[in-house]
């Protein structure tokens, strides 16, 4: 051979070499680093929202016309009082006398002034006994005292299952109060008592109830606690109730982790398609004389117009109100498959029923969104009426005596959302609505006021924003917050007119943007048809490079209760959307076809085929934003979704394998027919077996499709989940492991539907597998995120109620 041949082959085999060198280097997966994860991190809620805390306003009106709020400054928390009508604001209390006095009745409560966590404020005697709730218990602290002193009124009690006789044992039960906040009622060994808030002494009201068969008892399956559901009358001497009957009620079983002896947890869980479910039978009780009169009727559904329970907020027994005079109580009473509702009147005193009217409702029955909207006015001798029968949430007016229909008062396009106050004497209804304002985002809540007649349709809140509204008992003022999820807060209070009469405050971001914080990007997509358009948030990296491709995350909630994004409001943090954004990932959310707050037949557009999920209108609205936006790779496609969503996730997985490559699902509802009858029967319909074991729900169970996984799935659960049971994953788990499908699980014991503690390993294992699967890249070994205990305590220095706050950060939970 030549020698400049060999020096030929030898230059070209070593420009070779170091191309193949190069390639290689390229080609290394990026090792991420415990700095990557904390810069992600610094992201989390708990670490952003305290710089968005000062200038939210989270109003609370009181019955005089007056509205307090807890106000977040750097130097801790103070609560305000606000008089509209006077025009000051001034503190609420003496915060110093208060925190005192409740560290001297309960020392487990800190005495720590500027961090006080109260709620639930009641205020009596010139102001200077109030009634309260903090840590957990409801007070009644007299600060005119000397020294101020504190006395517990009740204490709460959830827990799994309903009511047990030894629950009560050592702690108080707690009080549902009535409107003079004279006494509250209880539940007690199954049975209704009331306690007089001043002496103490208590009463019993019942003597039949027991086990599975007792009164004014809470428990919707997923749902239970110890609380009296009920409605008290207006001047406080009746109530309204009912005798819940679970003893044909199948029941649910979990077995905690432990090294002893497991304590079997059971309750009443009716499942979809059971022959026998819970039941209600309604009563009226005198409270002076203990007379109970039950209603002449048979037995109701355990059903409401609007939830899958019959208290959708507290203690209130929801589609039940008082004449003013307590002679009468109107009610609602719902089919079991939502489908028909039914008004009608009783007789306080001899229990006799009439029906006054009904609609039925091809698919499902709703009474609005986040409110029951219908109202009973005997004073006219009229009904206000909502309904969705053309398309949009409507109201209508009804005549009481007859049931006929006497006018509609408000039409589409657009949704009466909640009927916040209705003034009878001026005739004029006041309204939440969405999507009536063109070119405006169509989930922006806006606030109207319209006449009975019809006419006189009036905009209050004329912002171009999202406005969260609280009007006062009597309707003279409400205070209108509003902001866009761009936007921070503006808080004012209005009089019903809409004019503005106080500025109360505006949020300031400005250590938000200089913590480098980024807003998401609100996006419009087209659905699964091409036409109808969809609305969500994209999330980027703060450090975003647009000549980069990033893979695209999103996180899911299928409805058909709400969506994926939540309302439109200004927040600091979308669960962690943007965290994971700072790992090299664009993160979507899209509210997609079968959800609310658009038109009936977008919320319809799955009924009966709950394994659709809304993934077709996820999957075309990445494609179209893809192609609004060169920067997303779709060949890198990941979900992720927590409840309904980790159902929806797996539901991806399963039936788009090509288009999804990672999903995460935890605690999902893989199949309906094992989760609470209520919930599923609504958005499906009943159960219809086929003669051959078939089922017209076999459609929607992961189970079935679990066989074409092809990408990387990830299945998490706790163990004690009382709310979706842990048996639904397993049914999943089962499937994939009889099809020898690779797949990863994350059982977490002893935990429920939140994972309280475990959150944050949770999270961190998320980022993992993303990072790992969808990025290519090496996480870093085992990064550690902040103690649970300090992300609980930076979330409850806000200015939300701190009872209220539940379980952190699941993400897309419902």
């Amino acid at each position: 051979m030549p020698r400049n041949s060999l020096s030929g082959f030898t230059a070209a085999a070593f420009a070779g070499l170091c191309i193949s060198c190069a390639t290689a280097l390229a080609q290394q997966p990026r090792q991420y680093t415990t700095e990557d994860y904390a810069a992600a991190e610094k992201f989390m809620p708990y670490n952003v929202n305290p710089f968005a805390y000062q200038g939210v306003v989270r109003a609370q009106w009181l019955d005089d016309d007056r509205f307090w709020f807890r106000d977040v400054s750097a130097s801790g928390v103070s609560y305000v009082l606000v008089d509209p009508a006077k025009g000051t604001r001034a503190p609420a209390f003496d915060q110093a006398k208060l925190a005192a006095a409740l560290h001297e009745a309960n020392g487990k409560i800190k005495n720590d002034p500027a961090h006080l966590q109260a709620s639930d404020l009641s205020f009596f005697s010139n102001d200077s006994v109030l009634t309260l709730t903090a840590s957990g218990a409801t007070w009644r602290c007299d600060l005119g005292s000397n020294p101020a002193s504190c006395k517990r009124l009740s204490s709460a009690a959830d827990g799994p299952g309903p009511p047990q006789e030894s629950d009560h044992a050592d702690k108080e039960p707690p009080l549902t109060l009535s409107p003079d906040k004279k006494l509250g009622a209880f539940i007690r060994d199954w049975n209704l008592w009331v306690r007089n808030m001043d002496t103490g002494a208590e009463t019993q009201l019942t003597t039949d109830g027991v086990k599975d068969y007792g009164y004014a008892t809470d428990n919707a399956g997923w749902q239970h606690s110890d609380r009296a559901i009920l409605l008290w009358s207006p001047d406080s001497k009746k109530i309204a109730t009912f005798q819940q009957d679970q003893r044909k009620t199948g029941e649910m079983y979990l077995v905690p982790v432990t090294n002893s002896h497991p304590v079997l947890k059971a309750w009443k869980y009716p499942l979809v398609g059971d022959k026998e479910v819970t039941m209600i039978e309604r009563v009226i009780i005198d409270v002076p004389t203990k007379e109970l009169v039950r209603l002449k009727m048979p037995p109701d559904q355990h059903r409401s117009t609007l939830c899958d329970d019959m208290a959708c907020h507290g203690s209130d027994w929801d589609d039940v109100e008082w004449s003013p005079d307590d002679a009468h109580l109107a009610f609602v009473s719902t089919s079991r498959d939502h489908k028909q509702e039914w008004l009608r009147v009783a007789d306080t005193a001899t229990g006799d029923v009439r029906e006054v009217m009904s609609e039925t409702a091809p698919k499902f029955f709703e009474s609005g969104n986040g409110k029951i909207n219908w109202h009973y006015l005997p004073s006219s001798n009229e009904i206000l009426w909502f309904s969705e029968r053309d398309d949009w949430g409507n109201i209508y007016l009804y005549d009481l005596t007859t049931g006929k229909l006497k006018n509609q008062i408000t039409h589409g396009p657009g949704n009466v959302t909640q009927v916040l106050y209705v003034d009878e004497k001026a005739r004029t209804i006041y309204f939440v609505g969405v999507g009536k304002e063109a070119n405006r985002d169509p989930y922006f809540e806006h606030f109207y006021s319209v006449h009975f007649d019809g006419t006189g349709l009036k905009l209050l809140t004329p912002e171009n924003a999202d406005h969260n509204i609280k009007i006062s008992s009597d309707g003279r003022y409400f205070v209108d917050a509003y902001s866009t999820p761009t936007e921070p807060q503006t808080t004012v209070v209005r009089d019903s007119d809409g004019k503005i009469v106080m500025q109360i405050g505006k949020q300031d971001n400005s250590k938000l943007l200089a913590y480098g914080w980024v807003p998401p990007t609100p996006i419009k997509v087209k659905a699964r048809d091409g036409k109808t358009d969809l609305f969500g948030l994209m999330f980027k990296p703060s450090h975003f490079d647009a000549s980069k491709k990033y893979p695209i995350v999103n996180l899911v909630y299928p409805g058909p209760q709400t969506g994926s994004c939540g309302n439109r409001e200004f927040r600091a943090s979308h669960g962690d959307m943007q965290s994971l954004a700072e790992l090299g990932f664009v993160v979507v959310c899209i509210d997609g076809m079968g959800t609310p707050w658009r038109s009936k037949a977008f919320h319809e557009a799955y009924y009966a085929n709950l394994g659709d999920n809304t993934i077709p209108d996820q999957v075309s609205g990445m494609k179209d934003l893809a192609a609004q936006y060169s920067f997303i790779d779709l060949d890198r496609v990941g979900m992720y979704g927590h409840s309904g969503g980790g159902n929806a996730t797996a539901a991806a997985m399963f039936h788009y394998p090509d288009f999804f490559k990672v999903g995460i699902a935890e605690s999902g509802n893989h199949d309906e027919r094992d989760y609470e009858d209520d919930w599923a029967e609504k958005w499906a319909g009943l159960e219809v077996k086929n003669a051959d074991g078939s089922s017209n729900y076999d459609s929607q169970a992961n189970q079935n499709y679990a066989k074409n996984l092809k990408g990387h799935l990830f299945l998490a659960h706790g163990t004690m989940d009382d709310n979706v049971p842990p048996n639904n994953t397993l049914l999943v788990v089962d499937a994939l492991i009889k099809a020898n499908k690779d797949f990863d699980l994350l059982l977490i014991p002893n935990a429920a539907h939140g994972y309280g503690p475990a959150s944050q390993y949770m999270t961190r294992r998320r980022w993992d597998y993303f990072v790992r699967y969808l990025a290519g890249g090496i996480p870093p070994n085992e990064y550690k995120m902040k103690p649970f205990s300090q992300v609980q305590a930076a979330t409850r220095g806000g200015p939300d109620d701190p009872d209220e706050l539940g379980d952190l950060d699941e993400p897309g939970d419902d």
